[in-house]
């Protein structure tokens, strides 16, 4: 573990816990709150719809509010000015959030809500690459590795039976965001943005690297987006008797597993200077995984190959974040970039259910996880001798 006592360690794990922060700001929402309410004012049937409806409108919201508040925090050279802007406006959107009573109220206060938790998060991952130096990256990387474990938490914590109603769950989360992002608000290291340089000086040769790094993101996102979405589907295609717990435990095993791993191999490739080595080798080892569940005859086998791609893939994004920041062409536009790089995490949600709906009714599941095994293969080849340099 870094040592706190140092600025920069500290500012490391400040910034983690606040990005983990962030994640707690979307999971539980979105994972278990936001369905509840609607299917409370929509019936089942209709809720799947507006749910579906509102995830696309927030989606659009989220992508475009990570490129405009990360060029808005590049421009006025203000990143914590924006972050606590963001997380003042998400968490006001939380409480208003639970007290709204129709659909369409829903849905626009859904937009505002993500547009301030990507004014938070932009500037935050933007303020990340300005003062984390290279040689640090993978830490920051294994660390952010915590965040999702710590978002599924806080869900399962603020549904316990008895604790707490609709309003007063999401008031629960909007303090749980804020214990997490007020002390790098207050704590965060003092250093200054990089100096603006002209646009005709950006190094052709990073924005070749910056393409190659989004693609092979997306190729790993889609696959992962995609068996989050309907892992629980295909175990019963397998097996009518699989129970949502199962599943669920399944979930919170490899979070368990993989922050730590994602943590030690990011602590690794900084001592040794490889930071592309583990993004490849985790993406290859996804595509074996999936190769493994498009042959499993049985539940173990799936499960066991699924773990193989859900722990590969979950280091493999963590660490990808961080090392991201190494290849951005231009550190002025720093969160620019970054938002541009976020379409990566947004775009999968509006690609998988058709790319799902068009390949598993006419050949089935494994056709494809054969595709995804594909594309994961492809994220590891893209990936094949890239060398990042300042």
């Amino acid at each position: 573990m870094p040592d706190p006592r140092t600025p920069l360690d500290r500012f490391i794990l400040l910034n983690a816990l606040a990005w983990a922060g962030g994640t707690i700001g979307y999971v539980p929402l979105l994972s278990i709150l936001l369905p509840v309410q609607v299917a409370g004012l929509a019936g089942k049937e209709a809720g799947v719809d507006w749910l579906a409806y509102i995830a696309l409108v927030g989606a659009i919201a989220a992508s475009l509010g990570g490129i405009l508040f990360g060029y808005l925090s590049d421009i006025t050279r203000n990143r914590r000015g924006w972050i606590a802007a963001g997380l003042v406006l998400s968490s006001a959107m939380l409480l208003v959030i639970g007290q709204l009573t129709s659909l369409p109220q829903l849905v626009a206060g859904i937009v505002v809500w993500q547009l301030g938790l990507n004014m938070m998060l932009g500037p935050l991952a933007a303020w990340a690459g300005d003062v984390v130096p290279d040689d640090h990256k993978g830490l920051l990387g294994g660390l952010m590795a915590f965040a999702p474990g710590l978002g599924a938490l806080s869900g399962a914590l603020v549904t316990i039976p008895g604790l707490a109603d609709g309003p007063v769950r999401l008031a629960l989360v909007a303090a749980l965001i804020a214990l997490c992002v007020v002390p790098v608000l207050l704590h965060g290291a003092p250093g200054s943005m990089p100096a603006q340089i002209p646009a005709q000086t950006e190094p052709r040769r990073k924005q070749g690297l910056a393409l190659r790094m989004w693609l092979a993101r997306l190729a790993v996102q889609v696959a992962e987006a995609t068996l989050f979405a309907y892992l629980f589907f295909w175990l019963l295609s397998l097996d009518p008797t699989v129970s949502d717990n199962e599943t669920a435990r399944l979930f919170s095993l490899i979070l368990l597993v993989s922050a730590p791993l994602a943590l030690l191999v990011g602590r690794w490739s900084d001592q040794t200077d490889r930071p592309i080595m583990p993004l490849q080798a985790c993406a290859l080892i996804s595509a074996l995984g999936l190769i493994g569940m498009a042959l499993a005859p049985d539940v173990p086998g799936a499960m066991l190959s699924y773990g193989l791609f859900g722990v590969s893939s979950a280091v493999f994004l963590a660490l990808h974040s961080a090392q991201t920041l190494r290849i951005l062409p231009r550190p002025d536009r720093r969160g620019r970039d970054l938002g541009l790089f976020n379409l990566a995490n947004t775009v999968p949600s509006l690609v998988m259910p058709w790319l799902t709906m068009a390949i598993v009714p006419v050949a089935g599941y494994p056709a494809l996880f054969a595709l995804l095994a594909g594309l994961a293969a492809l994220s590891g080849l893209l990936l094949r001798n890239m060398t990042p340099t300042n």
